[in-house]
């Protein structure tokens, strides 16, 4: 079965959620990788949060199980998920001595992230 390339963005939507477990369905030959991070947009109270999940099983007939990195409540079947192409990564070097993340690479702000 064909895969996406490494940097391919391809789109597919949620159709299970049992709490951080999402399953995705995605069309023929754009399954993501296992380890590839997918990305989709929840809206609560009117603020849209993007979640990035991990693909963690290729499930079969064009379905991956992806682990959630954040809650996913209000997240509804159908909701569009993309795919980035390539596992999740988070910034190094210098210029991030000192500074605090989290596993996605985003900066946490003291007092509001905890």
């Amino acid at each position: 079965m064909p895969r996406t390339s490494p940097t391919q963005k391809t789109e597919g939507r949620v159709v299970a959620i049992a709490g951080p477990v999402v399953d995705v369905e995605f069309p023929p030959g754009a399954l993501p990788e296992i380890n590839f991070a997918v990305e989709m947009d929840i809206d609560v109270e009117g603020d849209t949060i993007k979640v990035t999940a991990e693909v963690a099983q290729q499930i079969g007939e064009g379905r991956v199980r992806c682990v959630c990195l954040k809650p996913t409540d209000g997240l509804r079947r159908g909701t569009k998920v993309t795919s980035t192409g390539k596992g999740i990564s988070v910034p190094v070097g210098d210029a991030v001595l000192g500074h605090v993340f989290n596993v996605i690479g985003g900066q946490l702000e003291p007092g509001r992230d905890g």
